[in-house]
């Protein structure tokens, strides 16, 4: 999977599970080239505005975007630096 590919991977995944109202992935794997536990793995961050965070702690967030990824994550995609809001905690920051 080429990083266009991952990038678009991560966007369909995230889609389907949370339905966000805004989702912004940045690539950020060109900062960490070379580094030996990333295996080929992409870095990406993840800006996301969703309802389906309405009630859940910052840790049960981040577990749902993980859940979401699935098995990609260790493997195509070595990291992810998550923002999870809810659309209020957006519009009030």
């Amino acid at each position: 999977m080429n990083q266009n590919e991952r990038v678009e991977y991560i966007r369909e995944r995230i889609t389907e599970s949370l339905a966000p109202i805004r989702l912004d992935i940045v690539d950020d794997s060109h900062r960490h080239a070379g580094h030996a536990s990333a295996k080929g793995g992409g870095h990406y961050n993840v800006d996301i505005v969703s309802e389906a965070f309405q009630g859940k702690t910052l840790i049960q967030r981040h577990r749902m975007v993980y859940d979401a990824m699935g098995d990609a994550m260790g493997g195509a995609i070595h990291a992810l630096s998550i923002r999870a809001k809810t659309p209020q905690e957006a519009e009030n920051p």
